[in-house]
């Protein structure tokens, strides 16, 4: 809990909003009107980088909602090969996160990390479908106890420049527990199996750690069609 300010912050954001209020305190002393401009950064500074308190079910089976946002995409495509989880087609739910959105990002469902994977790459459009195979990311394959395995990535976005992610290899997670953030503007993209039918459409506002995406004791009846989308 921050002792100066009514929301909890994310340990990431305090430097970066000491940064803009010593900025602020420089502007007043050049000209007023600079101070109060700075004055609004520096509260939005901490605005995105706010750590609300949620509430995560309980109830076994229940996978989370990994972040705030917009679900822009689902689609059913093999999960990149980095994975090593075959090439059985999943179910890719794509979260847009736009710059007001709670950056923080949590762990949909407890279990073990099997990997935790890191690769380079560019900063297109984090609402593009390229930018899940082309932007930077950070991918994390999941197992849990009944071996069920998902993966969750953060994807880096146009402006976009750091992914961090405080889960290894071989750490026992939490649903809904925070492990990682991504500064200014992201999408975050979540694998199920096939047989795990999503409980979400496209278009609806996700709330990280609360917002339950689909249930483990809930499968695909072989009469519902998956209705994919992309992003806009």
């Amino acid at each position: 809990m921050s002792l100066f300010l009514p929301i909890r912050i994310h340990p990431e954001g305090w430097r970066f909003i000491g940064a803009f209020a010593a900025l602020s305190l420089a502007l007043f002393y050049i000209a007023q009107p600079l101070g109060w401009l700075g004055f609004i950064l520096t509260a939005w500074c901490a605005y995105f980088f706010r750590n609300p308190k949620r509430v995560t079910p309980t109830q076994e089976g229940l996978i989370v909602s990994p972040a705030d946002g917009l679900v822009c995409s689902i689609k059913t495509m093999p999960p990149p090969s980095e994975f090593d989880m075959g090439n059985t087609p999943h179910i890719r739910i794509s979260i847009f996160l736009n710059i007001f959105d709670v950056h923080v990002n949590r762990i949909p469902i407890g279990g073990t990390i099997l990997k935790s994977i890191y690769r380079s790459g560019q900063f297109v459009n984090a609402a593009a479908d390229k930018a899940s195979d082309h932007n930077e990311r950070n991918s994390l394959v999941i197992q849990m106890v009944d071996g069920t395995k998902i993966a969750v990535v953060q994807i880096a976005g146009l402006i976009a420049r750091r992914i961090l992610s405080s889960a290894r290899q071989g750490d026992t997670v939490e649903t809904g527990s925070v492990y990682g953030v991504i500064r200014f503007g992201s999408r975050m993209d979540i694998y199920l199996p096939q047989n795990i039918y999503p409980l979400i459409i496209e278009g609806q506002r996700m709330i990280g750690g609360e917002t339950v995406i689909a249930d483990l004791a809930t499968k695909k009846a072989s009469q519902k069609t998956l209705r994919e989308g992309t992003c806009h």
